[in-house]
């Protein structure tokens, strides 16, 4: 037991040997907090890496196109987003710009997918009349084209039938065609193709930045 005395005030000792402990014990925190940020930031970005790969392989994916058959709606250099999934949840509409798989024996890459605006639906009869497109006996409004007059085509292989002189378009099928009429391989080549090649849908354009928007 200790007694100070009257006007001295008690000094405690320190003992180096626990001033050193502390020191080390607050360094070796400031390493473990670091450490676990580290590892935070780290889970962070890697599930961000897997989120930006799971919608790319299954939601969005961007384009290059590296052709001409879309002018003048796309031209060669353009990005475009692919909305993959859209088609799952809705039906192809006529006018749609679509992504698919490169039917088997046409040329070129077979890994290369191509771009195609939808042109006729199923069930639907398509034939050229003086350079015009008809559907189901009506003339088609194409103000998408430079010049109206201007489709030539003859009758493709792969339609259901042939009715009336023009081509119908089986169940489950569309009838795709290139915007550049007069240099596009498409289906009044290759025939109608089958839904299932449809890779998604073409909804905007991401370069170049001056005429970036909706499709």
């Amino acid at each position: 037991m200790s007694i100070d005395e009257p006007g001295q005030q008690a000094n405690p000792v320190a003992s180096s040997g626990s001033d050193n402990r502390e020191e080390d014990q607050t360094k070796e925190g400031r390493q473990k907090s670091a450490a676990r940020v580290t590892a935070e930031w780290v889970a962070v970005l890697a599930g961000a890496l897997v989120l930006a790969l799971v919608l790319r392989s299954v939601l969005f994916q961007a384009y290059y196109i590296r052709f001409t058959s879309m002018e003048p709606t796309l031209s060669n250099g353009d990005r475009v987003l692919v909305n993959k999934l859209g088609y799952d949840l809705s039906d192809v509409n006529r006018g749609d710009l679509v992504v698919f798989e490169r039917p088997r024996g046409v040329s070129g890459r077979q890994e290369d997918d191509l771009i195609k605006r939808v042109i006729a639906l199923p069930g639907e009869v398509i034939k050229f009349v003086e350079g015009d497109v008809y559907i189901n006996s009506r003339r088609l409004h194409e103000p998408y084209l430079e010049s109206s007059g201007i489709t030539t085509g003859n009758i493709p292989s792969g339609c259901a039938a042939i009715v009336d002189g023009g081509c119908l378009v089986g169940s489950g099928e569309v009838f795709v065609m290139g915007d550049n009429r007069a240099n596009s391989t498409d289906s009044r080549s290759f025939g109608p193709i089958s839904e299932h090649l449809i890779v998604g849908h073409a909804f905007l354009r991401l370069w170049p930045v001056p005429e970036f928007g909706r499709l």
